[in-house]
């Protein structure tokens, strides 16, 4: 059966500076690798401040194109270490197309994998002023694992979560920015196990601009265990092994994926002007 052993990089950001950020982020990924990890993940917008903080789009001026500064920088660290490498970033697809991108490099420092956030925040943030959403949810392997992603406020959709895993994931991993989310450890959890996979959120931490991120980056199991987690104020890299066993020990003691039923959930995919569900006044 195949393991893998998975680093974390929880970290702050310090702000007008994506030249320190990324040499910060280098290091942390050789600490990662010297503590045996195969693949290396990132947080949301970890080589910048986060921008969608402020209704100020001249922040747009942060986004870089895929072979731009930071993951020219990413590509090279994962060729230099042999490991594989999620950076999630500003990207600029053209002039005035932008998304929130994850890559996934590999270890010969090629970009083989990308997801764009589906549901840009328009809660506590405006991310929606800065980017496009994406509609993909792509499953890569990685040492033989399968891999999926989702971004930040993804995670409070479940229909995300279980795209990726009727897409074949194992693994769902999640970089964020986030100074907070109700039931953190909860909605974690139940991502995990109602679909049988690993979930891995890997948040930013500490002050940047006027928000304080709340960390608590983590591993929870497929059967809901939480595996690590980190700190709700510092810096911190860890390494866990995450096993497919697991994975199929979970998914025959409660094979929700086996007994879904996609012919009765028609609602779910129906545009919101024609859901008659959807309730008419308020």
């Amino acid at each position: 059966m195949t393991s893998l052993k998975l680093g974390m990089i929880q970290m702050n950001s310090a702000v007008k500076d994506r030249d320190g950020n990324v040499a910060k982020a280098l290091a942390y990924i050789d600490d990662a690798v010297a503590k045996g990890a195969e693949l290396v993940v990132l947080p949301e917008f970890f080589n910048t401040e986060y921008f969608a903080q402020y209704w100020d789009y001249s922040y747009v001026d942060y986004a870089e194109p895929a072979d731009g500064y930071t993951i020219t920088c990413m590509r090279d660290k994962a060729k230099q270490h042999g490991v594989h490498l999620v950076a999630t970033i500003y990207e600029m697809e053209g002039p005035g197309i932008y998304f929130d991108t994850l890559f996934l490099i590999d270890p010969a420092g090629e970009i083989v994998g990308k997801y764009r956030k589906t549901h840009p925040a328009a809660v506590k943030s405006v991310e929606k002023l800065f980017y496009r959403a994406g509609n993909r949810f792509p499953v890569w392997d990685v040492r033989g694992m399968k891999v999926g992603a989702v971004i930040c406020y993804d995670h409070v959709f479940p229909e995300t979560v279980r795209s990726a895993a009727v897409n074949g994931a194992e693994l769902v991993l999640g970089p964020f920015a986030t100074n907070g989310i109700p039931n953190w450890d909860e909605l974690m959890i139940t991502r995990a196990f109602e679909n049988g996979v690993y979930m891995a959120p890997c948040n930013k931490v500490g002050q940047e601009g006027g928000w304080n991120f709340s960390g608590s980056s983590m591993v929870v199991d497929p059967f809901g265990a939480v595996v690590h987690k980190a700190s709700t104020t510092e810096d911190e890299v860890f390494v866990v092994d995450v096993d497919v066993e697991k994975n199929i020990k979970a998914r025959i003691a409660y094979p929700f994926l086996r007994d879904r039923r996609p012919e009765a959930y028609g609602a779910l995919v129906q545009s919101d002007e024609t859901n008659r569900a959807l309730p008419t006044h308020f």
